[in-house]
Parts: C-alpha cells; sequence; structure tokens
C-alpha cells in the first residue's frame, strides 16, 4: 500500500498504471468503518487498482462545530486499509486540495439539491459536488464507489457526471448495517451510550413503514412514523419523506420507484438512512 499526500505524486503514479490498468476510487472522510471496507472489497472485486482518499472537506459542513468535531483517525484509518490490501491512499491537505480559495462552487442538479438534506444543509451539495469533482479530476478513475446511505448524495453525484460529461461510471454499493440494524456511520462513534442504544429503533420505524405501506396510504404511514418518533425519549425526528429515487421529490402516488428517506437526531449526532420501498 501507497500513501500520498501531493496531488502530483499520486497522478505520476496513477499515470504509470493507468494504461494498462483499471483504476476504482472511494472517496471517504476518513474514520473508517465496515461500510467503507465494503465498498473497498467490491471496487477490488471489479478493478485492478484501488484508490481511497482520507479527506475531512470543509465545504460540505454548514455546521463548523460539525467540522471540528468530526473524528479524524487517520493513523487507525491506514492500518485498516493496509489490512485489506489497498493499492494507494491519497491524504491531502486542505491547501492542497484547494490552494488558499476554500470556497464551493455553485451547481445546479436539476432540483434534486434542492430536496430533503438540501432543505436542513444549506450549501452542503455544493461542497459535496466541489471535492468530489476536484478528486475526480486528480484521480482520474474508470469507477467510484458511493454508499446508498447517502442516497441524495449519490443521485447528486451521477447527475454531476453527467452533467460534466466525465468518463466515470458510478457504483452504488447497498448500505452496511451493525448487527442491530444501525446503519454504519462514522458519525456513530459520537453517540452517548443511551442514544446509541436507541438508534436502532430508526431503521425497525423504517422497516415496519415498509410493511404498512402494503395496505395504507403514504398520508398514513408519515403521520404514523411522526407519531412513532414524538413518542421517542431519545430520538427527534427531523423528517421523514417518501420521495420518488429519481427526482427525489415527495410523492403520494404508491409506484415501484419510492424510498423512505429519514433524518433523526440522537442528541446532538444528526443520524440518516433510508430504505427501498
Amino acid at each position: 500500500m501507497e500513501v500520498f499526500n501531493s496531488v502530483r505524486s499520486l497522478q505520476k503514479k496513477i499515470t504509470s498504471y493507468k494504461k494498462t490498468n483499471s483504476i476504482a476510487f472511494v472517496p471517504t472522510m476518513g474514520a473508517l468503518h465496515k461500510g467503507h471496507l465494503s465498498l473497498i472489497k467490491k471496487a477490488q472485486s471489479e478493478n485492478d487498482l484501488v484508490v481511497v482518499s482520507i479527506f475531512v472537506n470543509p465545504t460540505q459542513f454548514d455546521n463548523k462545530e460539525d467540522l471540528i468535531k468530526y473524528p479524524k483517525t487517520l493513523e487507525a484509518d491506514l492500518k485498516l486499509l493496509k489490512k485489506v490490501k489497498c493499492d494507494m491512499v491519497f491524504t491531502p491537505t486542505v491547501k492542497e486540495i484547494y490552494n488558499e480559495d476554500v470556497v464551493s462552487k455553485h451547481y445546479k442538479f436539476d432540483g434534486l439539491e434542492n430536496e430533503m438534506e438540501g432543505k436542513f444543509r444549506e450549501g452542503h451539495f455544493n461542497g459535496v459536488a466541489t471535492i468530489v469533482q476536484r478528486l475526480f479530476e486528480i484521480v482520474t478513475p474508470d469507477k467510484a464507489y458511493f454508499g446508498k446511505k447517502d442516497f441524495q448524495q449519490l443521485q447528486i453525484i451521477k447527475k454531476l457526471v453527467a452533467i460534466e460529461k466525465l468518463p466515470i461510471k458510478i457504483v452504488g454499493c447497498k448500505i452496511f448495517r451493525e448487527k442491530d440494524g444501525l446503519a454504519m456511520s462514522s458519525r456513530n462513534v459520537r453517540l452517548s451510550k443511551q442514544h446509541r442504544k436507541s438508534a436502532p429503533f430508526i431503521y425497525k420505524t423504517l422497516k415496519k413503514a415498509k410493511k404498512k405501506l402494503q395496505n395504507k396510504s403514504i398520508e398514513e404511514i408519515l403521520h404514523w412514523v411522526n407519531k412513532k418518533f414524538k413518542k421517542h425519549p431519545f430520538l427527534e425526528l427531523e423528517y421523514f419523506i417518501i420521495a420518488d429515487e429519481i427526482t427525489l421529490k415527495d410523492s403520494i402516488v404508491k409506484d415501484d420507484n419510492l424510498r423512505g428517506f429519514i433524518a433523526v437526531f440522537a442528541g446532538e449526532i444528526r443520524l440518516i438512512d433510508n430504505i427501498k420501498l
């Protein structure tokens, strides 16, 4: 496993491989867990070489305190990556990525950026798209791998690739969960014992909502989920939305393209999840 801090050294290495090898890319913000490793293993199974980036991107945090508190575990991350035989790791500084201009570009994604997370996290997707485009330009992968836990992000990145006409295939990978159903996230380590114990309620509720949708209306399901969280002493619902997977717009009509999306506060930690309906 080779670790690179500079754009120039990484690109030089990638160029030497790219003529005869397929390159996969897994961008991360570190604090790696089994969900990240599952993306890497899938990338390894489909490509010759895998590049993983570890970079906590400042432009996608609407809450600066969240940026400061975001877990940074580089030494442990590198040990994990070495264990799974990752080929190359890119660990740049903010200056290496942005120079002196740490700001987001402004994008239009046909309205995808205005739904769900876009309503609650101002500027978030501009920050995500800015760093993803920059990393794509640096790594020039054939394929890039993203988890479906951040489903809206996945759809926006697909749209980014289409708009910018980038020759990259975006691969969405299944949500990796703890044994009790909680979607794996780097933020989970910041949960208090009580909130960690309560958090699996999120996925349990999603599964029950999916089952109820067989014989209940969408309006009834939305009301039921809101009612369940109002009664919960340790979890605060920010939103539960049933939306079309392609447009991400709220839907009140049942069809095959629906997905349930949820955002919940467990204390000060914000957790998101979704389920195919």
